[in-house]
């Protein structure tokens, strides 16, 4: 497993269009998934250990984020030749066993990844309702480790900031995971 950490927030920078099949089967566009407040686009997968640590507090987040009008849709590019765990039928499993409250797509070229110039597994991309990127950081300050009292929400704190004022906060720290795991026929982004 190698661990990266994201880039620093290209304030600004413009989402890119995609089409992908949801676990239900619906195909999905950024139109379709941008909320009338702003869009949490995200990296996950359903092998990584980082997401696995967060998926409880990260469902509870994008219930609470919906009600403020930010819509999230999540996004698995890895290659299920080598992680079968992230195949399309197991992210069907997994959306439905934990009652997913946003889109699981499918990036089968990965093609949405590298236009994302996503880095790994989870990375988050807040953007406010003109599609300009607001926030790319960590989902919160426990991260892997175990719930403290004192956790500080970036991700839902940043999301929040954007739904009432279109702005992201101007400080904000990368987040880490597990690196996209790309075709072995796909030049590396």
């Amino acid at each position: 497993m190698v661990s990266l950490t994201t880039p620093v927030c290209n304030f600004g920078w413009k989402a890119k269009t995609f089409k992908l099949v949801s676990t239900n089967n619906e195909l999905i566009s950024l139109e379709d998934a941008m909320g009338p407040n702003g869009l949490l686009v995200m990296f996950i997968c359903n092998h990584c250990p980082y997401v696995k640590a967060i998926l409880p507090r990260l469902i509870h987040d994008t219930r609470e984020l919906k009600t403020l009008g930010i819509n999230t849709v999540a996004i698995s590019s890895n290659d299920v030749i080598n992680y079968p765990e992230d195949s399309f039928e197991n992210m069907q499993k997994l959306a439905k066993e934990h009652d997913f409250p946003f889109h699981y797509c499918f990036d089968e070229t990965q093609a949405v990844a590298k236009s994302y110039d996503a880095i790994c597994t989870p990375d988050f991309f807040g953007f406010n309702n003109k599609y300009e990127l607001q926030y790319r950081g960590r989902f919160d300050s426990t991260g892997r480790g175990e719930l403290s009292d004192n956790n500080e929400r970036d991700l839902f704190n940043a999301m929040k900031l954007i739904a009432e004022s279109q702005k992201g906060p101007i400080d904000q720290i990368p987040s880490i995971g597990c690196s996209i795991k790309w075709k072995e026929s796909a030049t590396n982004p």
